[in-house]
């Protein structure tokens, strides 16, 4: 018996049919809204003592810890790839930190180190240099303490030292990832008064207080001897209009561009900062989320490849002109092809 399946009046659909653009690739690349291209990638490499040494990170299958030499290896392979900038992190040794997170201002730390060996040897990538003092310091937060408070002002002052001795090394946009309030004046100021009007500033504006930051504290040495927590000046994850408060500061004090951190839980984020301001948004897909896609792909959860790929496209259609992302290497060379 044949059914007789119920027949509805489809004479509405004649003329609006939005199917019609997606039955082939070539028509949707015709309509596709938003590009995902190499220079939209950042790649963040995080750095250690020695020659020719590399470490795995537990937590961070397939990234590693790279010496000065690797890096600029990878700083090469990056340039082919067409990736434009570098943000680089060290793992500053147990014996070089402190209280007063005096090594992050050493003209000759592992940070300054890097810059120089990486601007010497190919000169025409963009180099973005961490400013903070969890990679310095003996308690693994972003700021000063003293008697549990984080110390606002003085933190600043080391910042500045730190944004100087970056920028002598060759660094070309300082990234202030600390959420100190003041910080992008005092160091564009600083910049400015040595004749580094040149040194962009790039001001993690709005950086949440958040539990995807795992790996990264692995990776960077800070998150075992981490006392208490960074919730007094990291943002509630509650908020986003705050976000944009932050954003609108930061850009009063001369930042050059902002960041949206972590990436794809804080799209909304993204989204409200491009609708409010003219100026370039960047979304950093971060450690915890680099590892729950790499850890769901390996247990065979979901396709790897394409969670990568469409994860990236979600920053774009969210507003953010760029991505600090640990697959930028891999994308950039799937994305060149």
């Amino acid at each position: 018996m044949t059914q007789d399946w119920p027949r509805h009046d489809m004479s509405f659909l004649s003329g609006h049919r939005l199917r019609r653009t997606r039955q082939a690739e070539w028509s949707r690349a015709m309509v596709r809204e938003t590009s995902l291209a190499p220079s939209d990638l950042i790649w963040p490499l995080f750095v250690i003592e020695g020659d020719n040494e590399k470490t795995a990170i537990r937590t961070m299958p397939g990234v590693e810890r790279l010496s000065v030499d690797l890096l600029v290896e990878a700083a090469r392979a990056a340039r082919e790839a067409g990736i434009p900038a570098l943000a680089l992190f060290p793992n500053t040794p147990d014996h070089l930190r402190s209280d007063n997170a005096a090594e992050a201002y050493n003209p000759d730390n592992l940070m300054c180190r890097a810059l120089r060996a990486i601007k010497d040897a190919v000169p025409d990538i963009g180099l973005i240099a961490d400013v903070a003092l969890d990679e310095y310091s003996s308690d693994g937060q972003d700021g000063l303490v003293r008697d549990g408070e984080i110390l606002n002002d003085e933190t600043v002052a080391v910042m500045v030292k730190s944004a100087l001795a970056q920028a002598r090394a060759g660094a070309d946009i300082i990234a202030p990832s600390d959420m100190m309030d003041g910080r992008v004046a005092a160091i564009r100021a600083a910049l400015d008064e040595n004749g580094f009007e040149h040194v962009q500033i790039m001001a993690y504006s709005a950086k949440y207080a958040s539990c995807f930051y795992g790996p990264f504290r692995e990776a960077v040495g800070s998150g075992s001897r981490l006392k208490g927590d960074k919730r007094t000046y990291q943002m509630d994850f509650a908020n986003s209009d705050e976000a944009l408060r932050e954003i609108e500061q930061d850009i009063a004090e001369g930042a050059d561009s902002i960041m949206v951190k972590p990436g794809l839980p804080y799209l909304d984020v993204v989204r409200r900062a491009r609708d409010a301001f003219n100026i370039p948004i960047y979304a950093y897909q971060v450690s915890g989320e680099y590892a729950m896609i790499e850890m769901a792909g390996a247990a065979g959860a979901i396709d790897r490849d394409a969670a990568v790929l469409e994860s990236l496209w979600a920053f774009k259609r969210a507003g953010a002109n760029g991505i600090l992302t640990y697959f930028a290497l891999e994308m950039a060379r799937r994305l060149g092809r």
